[in-house]
């Protein structure tokens, strides 16, 4: 029955929050702006936290020329014990590097993990003695130190996200650690910190910020804002991400990555899908990298969803310049999926998952914890124990 009215399909759905806060300085030597911007944020004894790796880098070099020295009249320490895919023991350490040195902020320099664990370990500096496996029930974020995120890849874009990605004692899972008090106060995207990175890791990282933005965008909750932001950040990386690769000092292609990445950690706050759900057990269990594992389980997980949902990729396609508006919903499908495995391609991600070491015998283990992670249950179409093995048997 009619009511004399029209009704917006708006007013039968569920209300949604949209928060994009955080301050980002961009640009070729937006590192130097940091001794400034922590003074304005009341930090006069940082606690840098990162990795081993990182320590030798260009990049390191220049954040401790920017940072000075104790004989500048300088205070700042170093935390570096931190695993490629973080653990609960990580965060810890960080935090009790903290309250022993009296710090008053953190700095996190890195790739995703460093980025994580400076997050999570500011809860633990406010409560040392809390569970991190108990996070939900935390009745209080407040008065966290303050956090700036320096990312050194593109890719996961966790610079930019109010999560934290740790493995748990408990479980040996990873546990996503989440809540909007995590966001860093500042993040500084400077292109010069990736410009060492090497070919195989800019491909891997921005793999993994382009499975954000794809999955993010077809998540079926209703984000609009987040959905832009996803296809603008696929159109950037198509363009700037082989660029990158070719040449590590294509500072306007290594500038868009940067970008790119946290446009796509922007976007996933609506939410993610099979892709990561297949990942995370790849991490935890055989101890591969986060973006190549996104990378080699894409294009299946887009198949898988396509067959199910036909036209779902249409815009992804358009995001990528293809010429797909007038085709039919399955071939617009087939023809995004078909040039995102050629893309991967040519950044050597065509691999199989056992050419890294995964074997038969973990499968199980993997399907497991697949079904388990909450990632698939936001995905476009629903997945069971059953397409998840399939869907590793395709890739292994």
């Amino acid at each position: 029955m009619r009511t004399g009215r029209a009704q917006s399909v708006y007013e039968f759905m569920s209300l949604a929050t949209f928060s994009f806060p955080t301050t980002t300085v961009f640009g070729a030597g937006a590192l130097g702006e940091l001794p400034k911007r922590l003074e304005s944020l009341s930090i006069q004894r940082p606690l840098v936290v990162t990795d081993p790796g990182l320590l030798s880098t260009e990049a390191f070099q220049l954040l401790d020329q920017v940072l000075g020295s104790k004989e500048q009249g300088k205070t700042w320490f170093l935390h570096f014990g931190v695993h490629a895919n973080p653990l609960q023991q990580d965060v810890v350490d960080a935090a009790e590097t903290f309250r022993a040195n009296d710090c008053d902020g953190i700095v996190a320099l890195g790739g995703g993990s460093p980025l994580d664990v400076g997050k999570a370990a500011r809860l633990l500096v406010r409560r040392p003695r809390f569970n991190l496996a108990q996070f939900y029930d935390e009745p209080d974020w407040s008065g966290l130190a303050p956090f700036v995120a320096i990312p050194t890849t593109a890719g996961t874009g966790s610079e930019v996200g109010r999560s934290s990605v740790i493995t748990l004692e408990a479980t040996q899972r990873k546990g996503v650690l989440f809540h909007p008090q995590l966001l860093a106060r500042l993040v500084i995207l400077d292109p010069e910190l990736t410009r060492s990175l090497p070919p195989k890791l800019t491909a891997a990282t921005g793999a993994d910020a382009l499975t954000h933005c794809i999955e993010s965008f077809t998540c079926p909750l209703f984000h609009p804002m987040c959905d832009g932001i996803a296809l603008e950040g696929v159109h950037l990386i198509i363009e700037a991400l082989p660029r990158a690769y070719r040449d590590g000092n294509d500072l306007d292609a290594r500038g868009k990555m940067l970008v790119a990445a946290a446009m796509g950690a922007v976007a996933f706050q609506k939410d993610l899908g099979v892709v990561h759900s297949m990942a995370h057990p790849l991490s935890t269990i055989c101890g591969m990298h986060h973006g190549l594992a996104n990378a080699l389980c894409l294009v299946a997980g887009m198949k898988f969803c396509a067959a199910r949902k036909p036209g779902l990729y249409r815009r992804v396609g358009l995001a990528c310049g293809l010429d797909v508006i007038k085709c039919g919903e399955a071939e617009a499908d087939q023809g995004a999926v078909s040039f995102l495995a050629d893309f991967l391609a040519g950044l050597g991600l065509n691999t199989k998952l056992r050419d890294h070491g995964v074997k038969p015998e973990q499968l199980d283990g993997l399907v497991k914890q697949a079904i388990e992670d909450p990632c698939h249950r936001t995905n476009a179409v629903p997945v069971t124990k059953e397409d998840f093995r399939v869907l590793y048997r395709e890739v292994l």
